[in-house]
């Protein structure tokens, strides 16, 4: 039996629609990664499995326990760890972690054995005593990991766990959370708009756009429903470049994109010589040339028709569309 099921959950904010039917599953002990640009739909349709939006319609259980009808016995059953810092900064490590535990109504008695535990899997036990205050952005978000985990939850949900760190501690961070599922058998669901931590953490990922799952399969499944070697070509004209090719038979896809002419196809090291000299009878200066196997950028770029940065909004627009948000819940 799945541990999360979610079946045409769908959010809307009067006319406009955050989440779109998505109906996904996960088994216990899997670390399943929903993927996507900012504003694609992650965090509203985590909200909701944790109980802190309604859906507008749909059904949704995890561990067992409907979203709508039993969300008590959901919260019971997870962790969070969110985009925002939730830490009291003026309290120390152990503080943070002892109000959390109490919250939960872990029994006194087990509290300072579960705070010793938990700040050990994520190497704090020797600031245990130091203020919040003290802590770098990596040593908050352990921490923050450290916090989900004290009441002994069956699934531990990251929003975005590594936003904004630094690429050590984002690595650090994925070991703790392998660590998790190897030693403790935790499910953890996570979003994130970062290629490499789904494909490095996930067992599987469902990628989200406009609301709407689109894809869903493992990172090897997903980069293998592609096909052959992908070809990135930089040209003065990508459009008129992709119709030079068009008919070609070893080319499976091509799209132009931001500049740049993507293409799959067979035996792409051998084609290049084929497709330079198409680009110079028809007058197109291609500037660089780049081939490698699918990875999944190239995978969303498939899908959407877009990479997944040229999709990712400023720090304005993204205020402005929370702000949005805020005012159509109010």
């Amino acid at each position: 039996m799945p541990i999360i099921s979610a079946s045409n959950i769908t959010k809307k904010f009067n006319s406009f629609t955050a989440v779109n039917s998505v109906s996904l599953q996960v088994e216990k002990g899997e670390i399943f990664g929903l993927l996507g640009p900012n504003g694609a739909g992650k965090t509203t349709f985590i909200s909701m499995l944790v109980t802190m939006k309604r859906p507008s319609s749909g059904r949704a259980e995890v561990n067992g326990f409907d979203v709508s009808s039993d969300p008590r016995g959901v919260r019971k059953s997870i962790g969070i760890v969110f985009q925002d810092q939730a830490l009291d900064e003026e309290l120390t490590a152990y503080e943070n972690l002892d109000l959390h535990a109490a919250l939960y109504s872990v029994p006194r008695n087990e509290r300072e054995i579960r705070i010793m535990e938990v700040l050990k899997m994520v190497e704090l036990d020797s600031r245990r005593d130091d203020q919040v205050k003290t802590f770098s952005g990596g040593m908050r978000r352990r921490l923050e990991i450290a916090r989900g985990l004290i009441h002994y939850p069956k699934v531990l949900f990251l929003d975005e766990p590594t936003l904004g760190l630094d690429p050590q501690t984002r690595k650090h961070i994925w070991e703790y959370i392998n660590k998790l599922r190897r030693e403790h058998n935790v499910t953890v669901f996570l979003t994130t708009h970062y290629m490499e931590e789904a494909d490095t953490l996930c067992d599987r990922i469902a990628i989200i756009d406009h609301g709407k799952i689109i894809m869903m399969d493992t990172p090897s499944g997903l980069k293998d429903s592609l096909g052959g070697d992908t070809l990135l070509l930089e040209c003065s004209s990508p459009r008129k470049l992709c119709s030079t090719l068009k008919g070609q038979e070893c080319i499976i896809d091509s799209k132009p994109h931001n500049g740049k002419l993507t293409l799959r196809l067979d035996n792409g090291e051998k084609k290049i010589p084929m497709i330079m000299q198409k680009a110079r009878d028809a007058g197109v200066a291609v500037s660089s040339v780049s081939l490698h196997k699918p990875t999944l950028d190239d995978v969303f770029l498939h899908y959407t028709g877009r990479t997944i940065r040229e999709e990712n909004i400023s720090s304005a627009e993204s205020f402005r569309m929370h702000a949005r948000a805020r005012r159509r819940m109010r």
